[in-house]
């Protein structure tokens, strides 16, 4: 293979079999279950990263199933998204994501930087009961429940929310193990068309676990439930704060 050849090919490893196509990637009836709760602001302090600003000690606990998405197939992701604001604009700062397969493993992390890890998340419903769980290996480290469609809400607040920014920390290591990228992401959703919005009572238990380790944002208090169905696309992201770079001398 010629050297132009690696350049005008080389989008992401490996390089004659990539883990997953270019994009854009739609979903389609991408659920959510979000339980928005209560934390510990100090323990917020030590997880989010300036110039991002913590707007309240609150975290989002999602679950998300992905049955129809371009590229990335069949999936479920769960992580903690904790609502921040970057040069006044409110939005979310994704902290941690847990999914169970590959393809969007290594797409995400490549491409925006979303800090995914591999564990076996579930979103189901039983009887009259929505339920997400998290395990890592064998052991449980998320349990959420939820009243299954108990109240509509205001589907225009809803789509609100999903058109914010949401603020990813993009890591990639040069060959010596120091970082040769560390930057500051924001994507948005695009082309949301939601279909499903419900509310109802909520449950939500993290449960301590050395590599996975969502229970570091202790549940003080739950204060919401939230459960939607939408189709989207997940929008390219830019770079908008350079560790490396911006802030020298």
């Amino acid at each position: 293979m010629k050297i132009a050849d690696v350049r005008r090919t080389a989008y992401s490893m490996p390089l004659v079999n990539p883990s997953y196509p270019p994009g854009p990637y739609r979903f389609i009836d991408r659920e959510f279950m979000i339980i928005t709760y209560r934390t510990d602001r100090a323990a917020l302090e030590k997880v989010v990263p300036e110039p991002l600003e913590i707007v309240e000690p609150i975290v989002k606990y999602e679950f998300i199933r992905m049955p129809d998405s371009t590229g990335f197939g069949d999936y479920t992701e769960t992580g903690q998204v904790i609502p921040v604001k970057f040069e006044g604009v409110e939005g979310g700062y994704v902290h941690s994501m847990y999914l169970d397969d590959e393809s969007p493993i290594a797409g995400g992390r490549e491409l925006w930087g979303f800090p995914k890890k591999f564990a076996n998340p579930k979103l189901v419903v039983e009887k009259d009961t929505l339920v997400g769980s998290l395990h890592y290996g064998s052991v449980l480290c998320a349990s959420a429940t939820m009243g299954y469609k108990h109240v509509a809400v205001d589907k225009e607040k809803v789509l609100a929310a999903l058109l914010t920014p949401s603020f990813l920390l993009k890591i990639i290591p040069d060959v010596d193990a120091k970082p040769r990228i560390c930057e500051l992401v924001r994507y948005y959703l695009e082309d949301v068309n939601l279909k499903e919005a419900w509310t109802g009572p909520g449950a939500l238990g993290l449960f301590p676990h050395a590599l996975c380790n969502v229970s570091q944002l202790p549940v003080l208090e739950v204060i919401s439930a939230l459960h939607i169905k939408a189709d989207l696309t997940l929008g390219m992201g830019e770079v908008i704060y350079d560790y490396l770079k911006d802030g020298e001398g």
